[in-house]
């Protein structure tokens, strides 16, 4: 399971149980399309390979989301990197939020993530106590 998916179902699982919000998760791979008009709040996350956030992530930005409550986030080894978090997340949140005017986000973040290599875990620097805080930032803000 990747680090994006992880975080995912640690942000949902808060949401949840401690702000008693309605989640569904969706695999933007797996779901070709979605009827947005039914959510109020939306966490969109994504990976970061090869440095470009997924390309599945910037395809549904394109959506219009006006009125939605939005956080993004992304995963990626160099967010987790010490040192590197603000640049991490000036170049695969920031920069890419500026492409998508229409999107105010809630809040965003960049996350560590983990870099396989054939199978082989050579870089694990996730931090998932910092996904379950921005995961209670998220549910006050949604519940406010």
């Amino acid at each position: 399971m990747g680090v994006t998916r992880e975080s995912a179902l640690i942000i949902a699982e808060i949401l949840r149980c401690k702000f008693g919000l309605e989640v569904d998760l969706v695999d933007l791979k797996e779901q070709k399309s979605l009827d947005l008009a039914q959510y109020q709040n939306m966490v969109i996350g994504s990976g970061v390979r090869a440095g470009k956030v997924y390309g599945k992530a910037l395809k549904f930005l394109e959506n219009d989301l006006t009125g939605k409550k939005v956080a993004f986030f992304v995963s990626s080894a160099w967010a987790g990197t010490p040192g590197s978090y603000e640049t991490a997340k000036a170049r695969f949140v920031e920069k890419t939020l500026a492409k998508y005017p229409k999107i105010n986000p809630v809040s965003t973040e960049a996350f560590g993530g983990r870099i396989k290599y054939i199978r082989k875990t050579m870089v694990d620097n996730t931090d998932l106590a910092k996904v379950e805080a921005w995961a209670e930032e998220l549910g006050k803000k949604f519940t406010q």
